[in-house]
């Protein structure tokens, strides 16, 4: 099961309470206050493994809490620390404070954590009270409490390409054909009922991680068919390759299907309409005679500007050029991208 959402609520470890307690030895008379201190409690740690590719770990447990601190003992010995509660989770995973809406992380790297609750501060034994004027105190400090918050997770899939268009625009079967990636592919629409990805190994030990999105129709930002709820998972990506399918067995016009993709795309975020677009004539396989060509021909006039491509994924016809394209648009892109952006601070109490 593919799980994009959760939420949680973590509960870093409360501190350990210091100890009251003096000093018993024989042939010391007075010896004095000797209590430990409190250890201090465990933090609620995320750290992004790429082992992982769902949130479903999420779906049947909301409440994470790490290990309190022990409490302080005699002989100024001082409690254990409690162990932090570190949570994996998928790479692009973007970590919300629930409660206040703001980002905590954004965990797109292998191995980068964040500390999204501080556990509390164990409390001072009562040797450290002592003084001149009060010899003997009876009393320690107790453990603060450990950090609590109410988290929301998504997780945003990272790919370099991202394949967008209407149900049955023959996604999946690119898909299948450039990777090893085995979605499921039918003659209805809405076969692709969540996103999936596949590497792309090209000569020359290239390669392109590209992710299929469930098919949009018009009116998905109003939840219609599948909604546009994945559109999340190409937010990251570098390049969109639009696929039309170029003889609709509905009759369409894959002009009008490009302008209704797009207008979904441009509601769901104006950054992810901006990105470099190849559009992929697809099925052209399909032609009679001329057809493919006129057809063809009237695309890239009707589309003028827009990088457009014939292929059939279903005969590979034109797909290595398509390849070979997007990865030269990937070099550029990923050249024109600023290097050292700052880092996402962790969560603080």
């Amino acid at each position: 099961m593919f799980v994009d959402e959760a939420e949680i609520r973590v509960k870093a470890g409360d501190g350990g309470a210091g100890c009251v307690a003096f000093r018993r030895e024989k042939y010391v008379p007075k010896g004095g206050p000797d209590g430990g201190d409190g250890g201090d409690g465990g933090d609620v740690v995320l750290l992004a493994d790429p082992q992982k590719n769902t949130l479903l770990d999420f779906a049947g447990r909301h409440h994470w809490k790490a290990q309190r601190g022990e409490a302080g003992m005699g002989k100024k010995m001082a409690g254990h620390g409690g162990e932090d509660l570190v949570i994996r989770v998928p790479l692009g995973t973007v970590v919300m404070d629930a409660e206040h809406g703001i980002m905590l992380a954004d965990l797109e790297e292998a191995g980068k954590r964040v500390v999204v609750a501080k556990g509390g501060r164990g409390g001072r034994g009562n040797w450290h009270f002592k003084s001149a004027t009060n010899q003997a105190p009876r009393y320690a400090e107790p453990g603060t409490e450990g950090q609590e918050r109410a988290l929301k997770l998504e997780l945003k899939l990272i790919a370099d390409v991202g394949l967008v268009g209407m149900p049955n625009a023959g996604k999946s079967t690119l898909l299948s054909v450039i990777s090893a990636a085995r979605p499921k592919i039918a003659d209805y629409p809405f076969t692709t009922l969540e996103p999936q990805l596949g590497i792309v190994e090209l000569a020359g030990n290239r390669r392109m991680v590209v992710a299929d999105i469930p098919g949009l129709i018009e009116g998905a930002r109003s939840g219609a068919g599948l909604g546009h709820a994945f559109l999340r998972h190409i937010e990251r990506t570098k390049i969109l390759v639009h696929m039309l399918d170029m003889f609709p067995v509905d009759g369409s016009d894959p002009v009008e299907n490009y302008w209704t993709i797009r207008k979904e795309l441009e509601a769901f975020s104006p950054n992810l309409a901006e990105k470099r677009e190849i559009v992929a004539a697809n099925k052209m396989d399909l032609a009679v005679g001329e057809e493919g060509r006129e057809a063809l021909e009237k695309l890239k006039r009707e589309l003028a500007g827009k990088e457009v491509h014939a292929i059939s994924g279903a005969s590979r016809q034109g797909v290595e050029s398509l390849l070979e394209r997007l990865w030269q648009v990937l070099q550029e892109v990923r050249a024109e991208e600023p290097k050292g952006m700052p880092a996402i601070p962790s969560a603080t109490r």
